[in-house]
């Protein structure tokens, strides 16, 4: 068995009242494979939502919570390599990709944008998973760029 298949399962837990109720982690790492759950605003300390009613607020949160959780593990930023935001609103598209251009520009990750979905809470407008590959032990090659 590789050391990939045998590595342990970690988890990041918060007090996102989601996460106890619905019985999930907001991040696994397994080997070097970090998955984010999909991350709403909610505040991880008091459980409650921050900026109803703001999407680019909400996402700005949502990246810093989703970074919070990948350093967690034991990655960065810069290992988070795909970004899957569901926006209510197409109104908000520009503001939530605003946000993942402030939060994660630099690193370019693959992303995907969903309008129109609907959450749990009718306040929440954005929510966004990520995964991250934590390679730090790894020599990588440079970008290719065609």
């Amino acid at each position: 068995m590789s050391s990939l298949a045998s590595s342990e399962t970690r988890r990041f837990q918060t007090a996102n009242p989601y996460e106890a109720q619905f019985g999930y982690s907001r991040a696994v790492r397994r080997g070097p494979f970090i998955a984010v759950s999909g991350t709403t605003s909610i505040d991880p300390v008091t459980g409650q939502l921050r900026h109803p009613g703001f999407a680019y607020d909400q996402a700005r949160s949502v990246f810093a919570e989703i970074i919070r959780a990948v350093e967690g593990l034991g990655g960065t930023a810069k290992d988070i390599v795909r970004v899957r935001m569901f926006v209510t609103d197409g109104s908000d598209a520009d503001g939530v990709g605003k946000a993942l251009k402030e939060a994660l520009g630099e690193v370019g990750p693959a992303a995907t944008m969903i309008v129109g979905a609907g959450f749990v809470s009718p306040a929440m407008l954005v929510e966004i998973e990520a995964d991250a590959l934590v390679l730090s032990n790894l020599c990588m090659r440079g970008d290719t760029k065609k």
